[in-house]
């Protein structure tokens, strides 16, 4: 008896004979590396760095902010995260349903519940941050462009492009971000 036709692929199958997808993480960062040089016309290597993920994080690869301002601004990024989530607040944008499982505490969440003094930590840190950032849109409250703590939240929380910012805008994000490197003491280092 000849079998005709080519050999089949090694791998694992569904019982209808099909060959399942199984995308590693090898695969899935060369698609990452891929999209980043396109869109921002990056060398490969370039594309692996971690900033271009973020459109905060392309605001510092570009050096359009410094790097004391991308450390505040990532410093405030986690203790918004950490705030809303002890707190039961909604995240802004979830990342995907795992962020959203994870977040919810069906799996790999927290195994328990804080404790006050730490509770009371995480507030006193956020509202130094939140008072600092109120104190800047009173201050900049005539100057041209969009509040700066709406800028925070926007590019930090949200993740909002900023390519198309006009320069008045990047400028108050500057101002929120300097009261932020204040607030968490960054300007020491």
């Amino acid at each position: 008896m000849t079998i005709r036709g080519r050999k089949r692929k090694a791998g694992k199958r569904y019982p209808c004979g099909k060959r399942t997808r199984t995308e590693t993480e090898k695969d899935i960062m060369e698609t990452a590396i891929e999209a980043r040089q396109r869109h921002y016309g990056v060398t490969a290597k370039q594309a692996k760095e971690e900033r271009l993920g973020t459109a905060f994080g392309r605001l510092a690869w570009q050096g359009t902010i410094t790097t004391a301002q991308y450390e505040a601004g990532r410093e405030f990024g986690e203790l918004y995260r950490r705030h809303h989530m002890v707190m039961g607040l909604p995240l802004p944008s979830p990342r995907s349903i795992a962020g959203l499982l994870v977040s919810g505490g069906i799996f790999g969440g927290s195994s328990g519940e804080p404790d006050a003094l730490a509770i009371e930590r995480l507030r006193r840190r956020f509202d130094a941050a939140t008072d600092a950032l109120d104190q800047c849109d009173r201050d900049h409250r005539l100057s041209p462009g969009r509040r700066p703590a709406l800028l925070i939240y926007r590019v930090i929380c949200v993740d909002e492009d900023t390519t198309l910012w006009p320069a008045e805008d990047l400028g108050n994000l500057r101002v929120a971000l300097n009261a932020l490197v204040r607030v968490f003491r960054l300007d020491r280092q």
